[in-house]
C-alpha cells in the first residue's frame, strides 16, 4: 500500500533517481546532487509549493511537485500546477500513479484550487493515455523557451 507525504531533504536522491529513470530524464538529469538540494531548499521555503512522495515499505516509488498559483484571470481563480510526475518504472500500471493523482487533487482542492493543470512531453504517449483515463483534457497547446 502506497502512502503519500511531503518530501524531505533526505528524499532528494530517491526523487532524482525517479526523474532520471526514463528516456527523457536520463539525458537531462545529472549525478551531482548539489543543485537538486539547493532547489529543494528553495521549494521547501515557499508555502505554495509542495514536493510529494509516495512510499511503499520505506522505498520512494512516486513523486511530483504541486504549486498553487493565484491569478486574476477567470475571476481570480486559484490554479494548481503539477510538475515532474513520476512512478517507479517497475511499479507502473499498479494504481500508484492514479493514487498519486488523487492525492494531488485532494491537496489542490484543500488549497482552494479550482483547476489542476499540467504539461507532458509530446513523446510520452502512455502518460497521455493515463491522464485521459483520469479525466484530464488536452485543452491547450504549451510552449516553452529555454532562457
Amino acid at each position: 500500500m502506497v502512502t503519500f507525504r511531503d518530501a524531505t531533504r533526505a528524499d532528494v536522491p530517491a526523487i532524482v533517481a525517479l526523474l532520471a529513470d526514463d528516456p527523457l530524464g536520463q539525458n537531462r538529469e545529472g549525478g551531482d546532487l548539489a543543485p537538486y538540494l539547493a532547489a529543494f531548499d528553495t521549494i521547501a521555503a515557499l508555502p505554495l509549493h509542495q514536493i510529494i512522495v509516495g512510499e511503499i515499505a520505506g522505498r520512494i516509488v512516486a513523486t511530483c511537485q504541486l504549486t498553487i498559483l493565484h491569478g486574476l484571470s477567470r475571476q481570480g481563480m486559484t490554479r494548481a500546477l503539477l510538475e515532474a510526475v513520476r512512478t517507479a518504472p517497475d511499479l507502473r500500471s499498479q494504481g500508484i500513479g492514479a493514487a498519486l493523482m488523487a492525492e494531488v487533487e485532494t491537496r489542490a482542492r484543500a488549497a482552494g484550487a479550482q483547476i489542476l493543470q499540467l504539461t507532458t512531453d509530446k513523446t510520452r504517449l502512455r502518460a497521455h493515455a493515463f491522464y485521459d483515463r483520469l479525466g484530464y483534457a488536452p485543452t491547450h497547446l504549451g510552449y516553452k523557451k529555454t532562457l
